[in-house]
């Protein structure tokens, strides 16, 4: 292209974009979409995990199937995610027919848009374009943020720190917040050859991500599809001993329910090197975005924090719920919502008043974050009467008004 493409910002609160693809790359492109408030139509006779979440959750409209021209009726943007030149042409036939602006991950020649190397910092946004070079974007981008961040300029292009290559980074990306990923964790991200992906983690952090990375969808959708543990650890191991710099990043914290101990060992069994960097977790950061402290002067000295994806009464279930009704302290309870009242009920029948304040909070620190206050004895039915969905965390104990004034 001879002529400078002419920079603007799109305002697509509320209005259509239509994403043709269900694989990485949409992935990576669809939670920048919705933060900024698009209507997104999804058009993919397949998709990957963490897009089938977000379809579940009803954050964006699916059509399982191949791509028609009247999907773009009404569309204001739309970005092609596929890797067949055939059908990514016609879906720019389809989108000049209308006067809709075409970006194509296929073919950035053939794009009237094209997608720029974006780096958030609270309401500023800045967006490079490398003139078509999306290194030299990623590299400008990356400069500008270090900048911004007050923290060293990046790596200059092609060099990495001496010993990077051929290690796992397990890295915890916090509980959505896309800023609370730690320093180091967003720069080992930044230095990664390969990003094997949970569900739970910001979806802005892949938007951000250098086009040659390779980005493995491990999503575990809770009593859903999901990849088999083995299979994500040789993944790692396999793409290690290939000389990558791997990056496993997860929601929360590695070592809280992250599995981030079984994956360690599986590195190290084959000799894999592997560093930890811890992340924010959403049992305290969950209730903090809530206003909801886990300890608090006079009120509670000690936390615990359990899984409820099992219930009580199962037998492969590692948590004494007795004991924990008889604690004066706060209870936070992770992925409990599921059996959120056999949980309640056992605890009251074990001592902990029914009257005791509780709390959930879903999807906390995150645009879509709710917030729902009762008490042990009624939570787990006005949880369900307010359709609170996973991920949510459940807290219990008189921290929950602690706050409150």
């Amino acid at each position: 292209m001879s002529a400078s493409p002419y920079p603007l910002g799109l305002r697509l609160d509320g209005r259509r974009v239509v994403v043709v693809g269900g694989g990485a790359v949409a992935t990576r492109r669809v939670p920048a979409l919705l933060d900024a408030g698009a209507d997104v139509l999804l058009v993919a006779p397949e998709l990957t995990p963490a897009l089938r979440a977000r379809a579940d959750a009803g954050r964006l409209r699916w059509a399982p199937r191949r791509f028609a021209p009247d999907d773009l009726d009404g569309a204001w943007l739309v970005q092609v995610a596929i890797d067949d030149p055939v059908a990514a042409e016609s879906v720019t036939v389809a989108a000049a027919e209308r006067r809709i602006f075409c970006v194509r991950a296929d073919d950035r020649t053939a794009a009237t848009a094209w997608t720029p190397a974006v780096t958030r910092h609270g309401p500023v946004t800045v967006a490079v374009l490398g003139g078509g070079d999306p290194r030299r974007a990623m590299t400008v981008r990356d400069a500008i943020r270090d900048l911004l961040d007050a923290r060293r300029p990046a790596a200059p292009e092609g060099t990495r720190p001496e010993g990077v290559r051929g290690r796992v980074a397990l890295v915890g990306s916090g509980p959505g917040d896309p800023e609370l990923i730690t320093v180091r964790g967003w720069r080992l991200l930044t230095e990664a050859d390969v990003v094997v992906a949970d569900r739970l983690v910001p979806g802005l952090l892949l938007d951000e991500l250098r086009p040659d990375v390779e980005l493995v969808d491990a999503s575990k959708i809770p009593y859903g599809p999901s990849r088999a543990q083995e299979e994500i650890n040789q993944i790692l191991v396999d793409r290690a001993l290939a000389g990558a710099s791997v990056v496993r990043l997860k929601g929360g914290d590695p070592y809280v329910f992250g599995r981030g101990g079984e994956e360690l060992l599986a590195c190290a069994a084959a000799g894999v090197p592997v560093t930890v960097v811890p992340g924010v977790t959403s049992s305290i950061a969950g209730p903090a975005a809530a206003g909801i402290p886990v300890t608090h002067r006079g009120v509670a000295h000690e936390f615990t924090v359990v899984s409820g994806h099992l219930a009580p009464d199962s037998p492969a279930s590692l948590v004494r719920w007795e004991a924990l009704a008889g604690l004066r302290g706060t209870l936070v309870i992770l992925m409990g919502l599921k059996n959120l009242a056999a949980i309640a009920a056992t605890l009251i029948a074990h001592g902990r008043p029914p009257e005791t304040p509780a709390a959930v909070v879903q999807e906390a620190t995150t645009g879509a974050q709710r917030v729902l206050r009762s008490t042990l004895g009624a939570v787990a039915g006005d949880a369900l009467a307010a359709d609170l969905r996973p991920p949510a965390v459940v807290v219990v104990g008189d921290v929950v008004g602690a706050l409150d004034g």
